[in-house]
């Protein structure tokens, strides 16, 4: 019987790459000379640590960010930022975490839609992955057209196509 999976994953080294160009990018612009401005990832826990000195540049961090990552071909809403950025000393530090994996709301939701679509396909949710199974690869193909044309403010990734 034919299945997918349907996941979320960041690519690591992708990341690790956006980051290295934006801090290069960052450290040549004139706005951002003579300012002591970090962006460090910890690619065990997928949180990119940045300290600044004021919140315009860090506005502009995050954007450079986003647009690198865009360049890299990974999805800038894998980023989180509703954690609000926090005064250390002269500086401000701020963490984005990649979202890594789906979420059991998100999961919840995408297997609702699966439900109400009326179409001959199973789903179970499986950790932080939702595997779609069907007699038919059409019916899979009908699931995956469906679920991009919606918004779960989350990359989602199709994968293990059976």
């Amino acid at each position: 019987m034919p299945s997918f999976d349907i996941a979320s994953k960041v690519d690591v080294q992708l990341l690790d790459n956006a980051i290295n160009v934006a801090r290069k990018e960052i450290t040549t612009r004139f706005d951002f000379r003579n300012s002591k401005t970090e962006i460090e990832l910890d690619k065990k826990n997928f949180v990119i640590n940045i300290t600044t000195e004021d919140d315009m540049r860090l506005n502009s961090i995050i954007d450079v960010l986003r647009s690198r990552m865009m360049k890299q071909h990974l999805d800038p809403r894998c980023l989180d930022d509703s954690k609000e950025y926090y005064p250390s000393g002269m500086f401000i530090k701020k963490e984005l975490k990649a979202k890594n994996g789906l979420e059991k709301e998100t999961c919840r939701k995408i297997n609702a839609d699966i439900k109400t679509s009326k179409l001959k396909v199973s789903s179970q949710i499986m950790d932080d992955i939702i595997r779609v199974s069907a007699k038919k690869i059409d019916d899979l193909q009908a699931v995956i057209s469906l679920l991009r044309g919606k918004d779960y403010e989350q990359p989602l990734q199709f994968i293990n196509m059976k």
